[in-house]
């Protein structure tokens, strides 16, 4: 298996690139913003992204977002293909896009939304923290790119303030400021994320059937 920074030789990929991230959110019934494959193209050919190949055979892929004037980075559409699943290429994936984005963007604040408990912990080990909506980016074209969640309206209705994703950011200023180093964290904890998510759906739901 090769993880690789891709670049527009990889360009065939793109296809089915969109097409294996759409199907997993029908799969896991979950809203992800829709990419085309030229969008995924223009990322390899920036070399923002990075792709899992076994030999010639797509396994996994994710790229790189940047907001803000590249104050801001977020490590986007990452999937791996169902032959490949259960194998940590995941992680590792999102090991070598974590280590690429922070060569590129060295200063740059590393974040991401996400309901799925998998990735959150593969954020957690890689010293992202939890986060509120107001310490992210406030790009309106970061927000814009939720409009095809099927929880799009959560989001507006609280403002952008809030919704079913959990926010995550890795700090490099807490890294290297001994004044803004944070205490040990301790084992993810699964059950206090799965709490929260469910306080969530609970919250909004509630909210939804109300106003109905």
């Amino acid at each position: 298996m090769k993880i690789l920074i891709a670049n527009k030789s990889h360009a065939s990929y793109a296809e089915i690139i969109c097409n294996t991230i759409e199907e997993s959110a029908k799969v896991r019934g979950t809203g992800i913003a829709r990419r085309t494959p030229e969008y995924i193209i223009n990322k390899m050919e920036k070399g923002n992204a990075v792709i899992a190949l076994e030999e010639e055979k797509f396994a996994g892929f994710c790229y790189i977002e940047t907001w803000s004037h590249d104050k801001y980075v977020a490590n986007s559409g990452l999937i791996v293909h169902p032959d490949f699943r259960n194998q940590g290429l995941a992680k590792d994936i999102k090991n070598v896009i974590f280590d690429h984005s922070r060569k590129k963007y060295p200063e740059a604040k590393i974040f991401g939304i996400t309901t799925g408990l998998a990735v959150m912990k593969i954020n957690y080990d890689l010293g992202y923290q939890p986060v509120t909506f107001s310490e992210l980016t406030d790009d309106e074209t970061f927000w814009k790119g939720c409009q095809t969640c099927k929880n799009y309206d959560v989001l507006t209705r609280t403002d952008h303030k809030m919704c079913l994703c959990t926010g995550m950011m890795y700090d490099p200023e807490k890294k290297k400021n001994p004044k803004m180093v944070e205490k040990p964290k301790s084992k993810f904890n699964e059950k206090a994320f799965q709490r929260l998510k469910h306080i969530k759906q609970t919250l909004f739901y509630k909210k939804e059937k109300a106003e109905k």
